[in-house]
């Protein structure tokens, strides 16, 4: 079959999937069948400290278990030798310096942008770069004072600069592992992503990403298939479920997962429902087979 762009769903393997990966998956393969995408898995599991086997193979048999069946799949662990190539360019070109402050000292001595996040200043920029090398620190990656005007198909048009959301972002921590901002941006562009579906949660992530792949564009061309030129994907940010109180469902918050439900007797069909319901989607809570519930997603994009 032949594709017009490709786009992914990215669970990160740090617990198992919930009913917001639930919705994230149906608006990812509504877009696929709205636009014609190839589908592809990739698990995202850059984050070594809270990533269990379990999970990973959770992620996909849930999925499957749900009916959700991707074309393709990668996992990041795997793509280490890529991410360590981007890096060396990013050295090289001088868009990366090490940084020794301490979590303790980032709070004091930077403000915080409206969303609460930390603008890092910029500090240990002025610090020798082979005597801050030899100590414990963080990579971070440069970024330029401007503003990135991008839009999203559900939300509009934003205006964000990054040095004024976050400052200058870490590529690579303490541990020595690549970040999601790197592997993220890396792997859009080298398994060529046209098309970006994810949450609302993830929106102020936009603008940066925007910038480091025009960066790695620039100067990681051939790396794979990172391309000489970027291409900005369609990026599309979906509402999330909430709990009672406003808040997101969180893995971190031990959220009900899939798992759970399935072992209690649960069908598909009756989760689906719920999301859908809980969504929005539905006046009332009832049961929906995978192709109607896409279908229902499909008609609002």
């Amino acid at each position: 079959m032949d594709f017009s762009g490709k786009i992914r769903f990215a669970p990160s393997p740090t617990g198992y999937l919930h009913e917001g990966h639930l919705l994230s998956a149906l608006y990812v393969w509504a877009a696929a069948r709205k636009w014609n995408l190839h589908i592809h898995l990739r698990i995202e599991d850059h984050d070594r400290g809270r990533t269990r086997e379990a999970y990973i193979q959770g992620i996909r048999e849930d999925l499957a278990w749900m009916g959700f069946i991707p074309h393709s799949e990668s996992i990041q662990s795997e793509r280490q030798d890529i991410y360590r190539a981007v890096m060396e360019r990013l050295d090289a070109a001088g868009l990366t310096y090490p940084c020794t402050c301490s979590r303790k000292q980032l709070e004091a001595e930077n403000p915080r942008s409206e969303t609460g996040e930390i603008i890092y200043q910029g500090k240990c920029q002025a610090l020798d770069i082979h005597q801050a090398s030899a100590l414990p620190h963080n990579t971070r990656f440069k970024v330029t004072d401007k503003l990135i005007n991008w839009q999203d198909y559900r939300l509009g048009a934003f205006s964000e600069n990054p040095a004024r959301q976050c400052g200058d972002f870490p590529l690579m921590d303490r541990e020595g592992c690549y970040t999601y901002q790197l592997c993220v941006c890396t792997d859009d562009l080298e398994q060529g992503i046209t098309h970006i579906v994810r949450g609302e949660d993830i929106i102020n992530s936009t603008a940066r990403q925007i910038a480091l792949s025009e960066t790695l564009c620039q100067v990681a061309s051939g790396i794979g298939h990172i391309p000489r030129e970027h291409v900005r994907p369609l990026y599309l940010h979906h509402p999330l479920i909430v709990d009672p109180s406003g808040k997101k469902l969180s893995k971190r918050e031990l959220a009900h997962s899939i798992r759970q439900d399935k072992e209690a007797g649960y069908r598909p069909e009756e989760l689906l429902g719920r999301v859908l319901f809980k969504a929005g989607f539905i006046p009332k809570q009832d049961s929906i087979a995978l192709e109607d519930a896409i279908g229902r997603i499909v008609n609002t994009l």
